[in-house]
């Protein structure tokens, strides 16, 4: 199969991740077929992306013809059945790894037999989740970058099992996708990650000890880094419970106390202070996702 003759995209999961995947392959031009624990979730996703094309519209970044032919190349989906003429499915479910196995092994059941399974974990091993699948050659991983829509870089990372030929046309199609590419191995965190993660956990350990205040950590690197946003800003766009399980990943398989996840980290997550999606992280958020003051603020 050559990146020509793809023509159907399946995305599976319709958060953040997922619909902004859709999104950028709508608008380059495949029919996509998103498909979420239920349709009403992959509805609401759709009228998102519907809403945030509009303000390019209203902003003349974006034609209203344009806006209408990319919704219109995204099909909610009840159910996997439909993934029966997909040719490439990426999976953006939540990162868990029973979760992903699971549908991995569920997708792989309805797939067509040339169809690629790719996976945009941020952690969690290719090959492991290659291993359930009756085409361990065909899957890879395509980490995107959040947000989707914005972010140039695609990390492509390729499990013990993967065919060359899967990589090559994984790599055509991300930079038809208008991404910039690079290659990991299958390791924990990948090349991105596996800087960032330590990074962001650092933080929070400087704040944990009162090295700084939330506000003083963040303009630090942002002012002294050169970082677009500051690491608790991140972490809360991020979420906060994927922030921790990446670093629980790093943690128990390197063995190495370095990538131990800060308590702070840990109290964060058991306070269901997960980022923006909540409404809530290191930073408080109103209802448009703007930061309106520290959650430590007595």
């Amino acid at each position: 199969m050559q990146v020509s003759d793809v023509k159907v995209f399946g995305v599976i999961g319709a958060g953040q991740m997922g619909s902004g995947i859709a999104q950028v392959a709508a608008a380059t031009g495949y029919k996509v077929l998103l498909v979420d624990v239920s349709k009403d979730l992959v509805d609401k996703a759709k009228g998102k992306i519907g809403s945030i094309l509009q303000k390019q519209v209203d902003k003349g970044k974006l034609t209203a013809e344009a806006r209408a032919a990319l919704l219109d190349n995204i099909e909610p989906a009840g159910d996997f059945r439909a993934f029966d003429k997909v040719d490439i499915a990426v999976e953006a479910a939540t990162e868990n790894t029973e979760t992903k196995l699971k549908l991995f092994h569920a997708v792989d059941e309805v797939l067509p037999k040339h169809a690629i399974l790719a996976s945009n974990t941020s952690s969690i091993s290719i090959t492991k989740l290659a291993a359930s699948t009756r085409r361990p050659d065909q899957v890879i991983g395509m980490h995107f970058m959040n947000p989707v829509p914005l972010m140039k870089l695609v990390e492509i990372v390729r499990g013990l099992q993967t065919s060359n030929a899967t990589y090559e046309l994984t790599v055509d199609l991300a930079r038809k996708l208008g991404k910039t590419i690079i290659t990991s191995r299958d390791q924990p965190g990948f090349i991105v990650n596996r800087m960032l993660i330590p990074f962001l956990n650092e933080a929070c350990f400087a704040l944990q000890e009162g090295l700084g205040t939330l506000e003083d950590i963040d303009q630090g690197a942002k002012l002294g880094l050169n970082h677009p946003m500051g690491p608790f800003e991140l972490a809360d766009l991020v979420g906060n419970d994927t922030l921790l399980f990446i670093a629980e990943v790093l943690h128990r398989e390197f063995g190495d106390d370095k990538y131990r996840p800060a308590t702070l980290l840990r109290n964060v997550v058991a306070a269901g202070w997960m980022g923006r999606k909540t409404g809530r992280g290191f930073y408080k958020y109103d209802d448009k996702g703007q930061k309106i003051g520290s959650s430590f603020d007595q």
